[in-house]
Parts: C-alpha cells; sequence; structure tokens
C-alpha cells in the first residue's frame, strides 16, 4: 500500500490503527455536515475502515489517513476512489480535516498530493471531487486545484456540484506555477 508525504503530511492508508482519531473526527456534527449531515457512529467508522481496507486490496488506493509530520496525529483523511465506487466512474479527490486544522490550507495540501498520485503513477486521465452546494470552504479548495465545475449531481443520496480537472488542465496548472 501506498505512503505519500507532502511539506506538512504523511498519508498512511487507513486502517484499524487509525479508528480512534478518525472516529474522533467523524463524529463531529460540523465536520460531517456537509458529508453525511450527521455525526457517524463508532460502528460507521469501523465499516469504513472495512470498505476502505477491501478497495485497497482490490486497486491499490484508497483513502489515506493524513498524519501532521510535526505532532504525529491524525489531523484528517483523504482519499481517490471512483465516483459512486464504480470502476468504469472517473477518479475522485475527496478530504476531510478535524475543525481545529481548518482553514491552514492542508485540504488542499493533501488534494494536490493526491491529485500528483492520480495523473502520474495511476495514469488517471480525469479526477473529479464532489461537494455540497453550501460548502464554500470545499468550492476554494477545488478552485485553487484548478477544477472546474461541470454539473449538479445527485452522488450518494445528495445533490452535489461535480467539478473535474483533467490530466492536461493539471500539466498546465503545474508548468505555469
Amino acid at each position: 500500500m501506498t505512503v505519500l508525504t507532502s511539506p506538512r503530511l504523511r498519508f498512511e492508508p487507513l486502517d484499524e490503527r487509525h479508528f480512534g482519531g478518525l472516529h474522533a473526527m467523524n463524529a463531529d456534527p460540523e465536520v460531517m455536515r456537509y458529508i453525511s449531515g450527521r455525526p457517524e457512529t463508532p460502528d460507521e467508522t469501523r465499516a469504513m475502515i472495512g470498505r476502505v481496507q477491501a478497495r485497497w486490496a482490490r486497486q491499490g488506493y484508497g483513502w489515506w489517513a493524513l498524519i501532521e509530520r510535526e505532532t504525529d496525529e491524525l489531523v484528517g483523511a483523504a482519499g481517490l476512489h471512483h465516483l459512486g465506487h464504480v470502476d468504469s466512474n472517473p477518479m475522485e479527490v475527496g478530504w476531510r480535516l478535524r475543525r481545529d486544522r481548518w482553514g491552514r490550507g492542508l485540504a488542499t495540501e493533501a488534494a494536490r498530493t493526491i491529485l500528483a498520485h492520480a495523473f502520474g503513477a495511476l495514469d488517471a486521465p480525469i479526477v473529479c471531487a464532489i461537494r455540497h452546494p453550501d460548502n464554500l470552504a470545499s468550492q476554494r479548495v477545488m478552485a485553487r486545484l484548478g477544477m472546474r465545475p461541470v454539473a449538479r449531481q445527485t452522488w450518494h443520496e445528495m445533490e452535489v456540484e461535480v467539478a473535474e480537472l483533467t490530466r492536461a488542465d493539471w500539466a498546465a496548472n503545474r508548468s505555469a506555477r
């Protein structure tokens, strides 16, 4: 399983070792506000870990625990999977952070690292992201990544804004920096 790093984060494939920090984050109603609309139970967090581990075993990618390198604490989770968990759909990047780490650029840093992995090692032609229409923080992250909104659709039983980034646009954005 692939471990990634960025300047402030270490990306560890999500597993049972991360349960405590992951559940504390997923039990926060503000963190989950635009994801499921409600805090997660311990059983739901354990089930998520099981699903993620199965995807890692089958696909070789999935959700990572975001470990802050300075503190060695779990400060978030970010992942790469197929939209709607259907392999024929485009890859989707997603992220969530502990509330005490909001506003520090960690979501953008995590997503950029995962996009580099998706477009590089995994040779993805396109990666999308979804957000609840009211989630303006994620809208700003998507814009910083160079993603462009393409449609409103229903995913995970919720109407969401879908944004996408092609490998060519990623390469152009990176060379412009």
